[in-house]
């Protein structure tokens, strides 16, 4: 089997997580931000393309405005900001619909994309899915990725909750599932990460 070629996504390391209206409860987002660091880090040293993803409601919206501080990236990350970077706004969960991303990854010889960022509950996992009707095989940084706690008319859940719950489904079918520790490992080895699947997580829930 072929070595994967990887791109880097890191989806909305905005302000928006950290000082704005929507903080990232699990993992503590200090922690999942500097693992998300580290993932770049491990990307450039290994020549994986980064594609950094901001967020845009609009100039007239509560969150995610552009015309607002929360907009920016988080300074670990603007920081290092490099030349080589391929950056990219959305306007939706996905970071696929009208970003052009699709067309710029095969574009550049990419089969496999690691997630990263923010947040589980939303844009991770809609764009994980949506990287299926593209063609892509998906990885997701478990701790480099975060989520919030939610209530709303259907129920209450814990950020913790949300978040190991939607990396276990995600394993189940959508994405590989690992940290950055054991992605680091699979970058260096060149080798895919091990993801299960809808039979084999059933089988083991039987079990």
């Amino acid at each position: 089997m072929s070595a994967p070629r990887r791109a880097l996504i890191v989806i909305d390391a905005q302000q928006e997580y950290f000082t704005g209206l929507l903080p990232i409860q699990y993992p503590p987002r200090e922690d999942s931000i500097q693992r998300i660091a580290a993932a770049v880090e491990t990307a450039e040293e290994a020549g994986i393309p980064v594609v950094m993803v901001q967020h845009s409601a609009g100039e007239d919206a509560p969150i995610f405005n552009p015309g607002k501080d929360e907009f920016r990236i988080h300074p670990s990350l603007e920081e290092r900001r490099s030349e080589n970077w391929k950056t990219v706004v959305k306007q939706y969960s996905s970071v696929f619909p009208g970003t052009g991303l699709a067309e710029w990854l095969r574009g550049n010889g990419v089969d496999t994309i690691t997630l990263a960022g923010y947040m589980t509950n939303n844009c991770v996992i809609a764009s994980a899915s949506d990287a299926e009707i593209h063609g892509f095989t998906t990885e997701v940084l478990s701790d480099a990725t975060g989520a919030i706690n939610i209530s709303n008319s259907a129920g209450t859940v814990d950020a913790k909750t949300v978040h190991t719950t939607l990396m276990a489904l995600l394993n189940s079918n959508f994405a590989a599932v690992a940290d950055t520790a054991a992605w680091n490992g699979a970058v260096q080895a060149g080798v895919t990460l091990e993801k299960s699947n809808l039979v084999e997580s059933a089988a083991g829930a039987a079990a």
